[in-house]
């Protein structure tokens, strides 16, 4: 059986840059629709099942913040934002409102692509797994469990769909129950990016992970725990 190809929505106003990367993500095989406004980006976003969107934070009328602001809240399309030097705050507003990844213009065509790669890696549900009658790595909780194998967060049996980057802040947490990570310590290890500016990245993902966690289980939700002054951890025992 042929393998899907994974569709992207590539969003910027340049249409020299949206060609250059539709034709680099072709050669891979890559399905690729293109939109110049965020407008119409997120209507495409909307009404289409994209694997991934690389998005443009600088565009006319509805900017990049606010397009994945309002994807989030009604799906967890991984996304990859395009920004331009000097724009760090900007950086730092995109994760906060659930941006995936980032790549600073004038940037290699070549390492796009490589981060698409890894970023659909990481989103992607490895479907045969179901028909496995054991998975070595899954993290077992009473009212969660995480298949990382498969990519997959149930909770009380039911799946979530967490972005890539609300799955693996999960999973860091989830692998050392009871420990106590600080704000810093999560920003680096599970973004990879280390800045001396808003802490409010971590908190912001923290917040909607445990609403997603809400909405089938409020003892899920009641896992992850502030522990003031310091950090995050996840809580095995708080659980009823």
């Amino acid at each position: 059986m042929e393998e899907k190809k994974s569709t992207i929505l590539v969003v910027d106003d340049e249409e020299r840059i949206r060609k250059l990367l539709t034709m680099y993500l072709e050669r891979e095989k890559y399905l690729i629709d293109e939109a110049a406004d965020g407008e119409t980006a997120l209507q495409m976003a909307l009404n289409k099942d994209y694997d991934l969107i690389i998005l443009d934070l600088m565009l006319p009328g509805m900017d990049g913040i606010e397009v994945c602001e309002k994807l989030r809240e009604s799906k967890a399309t991984p996304v990859i934002m395009l920004t331009a030097k000097g724009e760090e705050a900007n950086r730092v507003q995109g994760f906060e409102v659930g941006t995936d990844d980032y790549i600073v213009k004038p940037f290699s065509p070549r390492e796009v692509v490589l981060r698409v790669k890894a970023l659909l890696r990481r989103a992607s549900k490895t479907k045969f797994l179901e028909t496995e009658p054991t998975t070595k790595n899954v993290i077992v909780f009473p009212h969660l469990t995480i298949d990382h194998d498969a990519h997959r967060v149930k909770v009380d049996n039911h799946e979530v769909d967490l972005t890539p980057k609300e799955y693996d802040l999960l999973y860091y947490l989830a692998q050392n129950p009871d420990k106590v990570f600080s704000r810093e310590d999560l920003l680096k290890d599970v973004w990879n990016y280390e800045f001396f500016g808003d802490l409010r990245t971590v908190d912001t993902h923290v917040k909607r992970l445990r609403e997603k966690l809400n909405r089938v289980s409020e003892n899920a939700a009641k896992m992850i725990v502030t522990v003031w002054g310091v950090g995050y951890k996840i809580e095995a025992e708080n659980q009823a």
